[in-house]
């Protein structure tokens, strides 16, 4: 009972320290909504429809989904090297709690925050010509879920092991960037060249993105741009495993990182 208070009090502190930043939640928004404003508006045309019925905009809005909820995800370790700066993260680990509890609680706070800022950019899919049946929110929502939880125990494993808060920037941005470049947020991946090709494949956020693009551009759309692998198309539930996979492994080491602090 003690671990699951711990875990609830973590994850209740990270989403009350958002709530209360709303510039942070501001820019949040702001930034995907640049990219599809500026990249799928003004590039739709000149783009042509990437699939029957699927135009570049349509094409993006699924990735910019994907990629709100992984950068977000991302950037929640931030939070630990902030508190190991300000001394509070000291009194967290010598706290009554187990440190496998405050790597879930961690973990959990990044993924909520990451699936409300995902699901606050979905509610701009009509301004995008996309309309999502009530099957599919069912569907998607433990999707981003599940993506946000793995990319968020990712972000928590390497800010365990950052001390300042200048090296998290650093090494955040050298991550996170090629990782949302090659996991076809802004263009399909089954026609890259043969290196590009191995990096895409290889890349976990890759396989975050696609079964959300499955999700709302439904099963042709997704044939036809969907990820491929020795011929085979990934389906959403091929995925997901893969997805869930990484994610097992990272929350493993965030929590064996928490374990040996010091």
């Amino acid at each position: 009972m003690n671990h699951l208070r711990g875990i609830y009090t973590i994850w209740y502190r990270d989403l009350l320290r958002v709530w209360r930043d709303k510039l942070r939640m501001a820019s949040f928004l702001a930034f995907p909504l640049l990219f599809l404003v500026v990249f799928g508006s003004g590039l739709s045309s000149t783009m042509g429809m990437l699939a029957p019925g699927v135009d570049f905009s349509k094409f993006m809005f699924p990735g910019i989904i994907g990629m709100t909820v992984l950068m977000t995800s991302f950037m929640s370790g931030v939070s630990i090297v902030w508190d190991r700066e300000f001394g509070f993260l000291k009194e967290v680990l010598v706290a009554p709690v187990s440190r496998v509890a405050v790597a879930a609680g961690k973990t959990l706070g990044g993924a909520t925050i990451a699936l409300i800022q995902g699901c606050l950019i979905l509610l701009f899919a009509p301004l995008f010509g996309l309309t999502l049946s009530p099957g599919v929110l069912p569907q998607l929502l433990p999707t981003m879920f599940l993506v946000a939880c793995a990319l968020s125990a990712m972000g928590i494993f390497l800010a365990s092991l950052i001390k300042s808060l200048e090296a998290h920037q650093a090494v955040v941005q050298l991550l996170m960037f090629p990782m949302i470049f090659l996991s076809g947020v802004f263009f399909p991946v089954d026609n890259v060249p043969a290196w590009m090709n191995v990096l895409v494949k290889i890349n976990p956020a890759t396989y975050s993105v696609d079964p959300i693009r499955q999700l709302m551009l439904g099963p042709e759309s997704a044939s036809a741009l969907g990820i491929t692998i020795f011929g085979h198309t990934m389906t959403i539930g091929e995925d997901l495993m893969i997805v869930a996979g990484f994610g097992l492994i990272m929350i493993i080491l965030a929590m064996w990182s928490f374990g040996s602090q010091e």
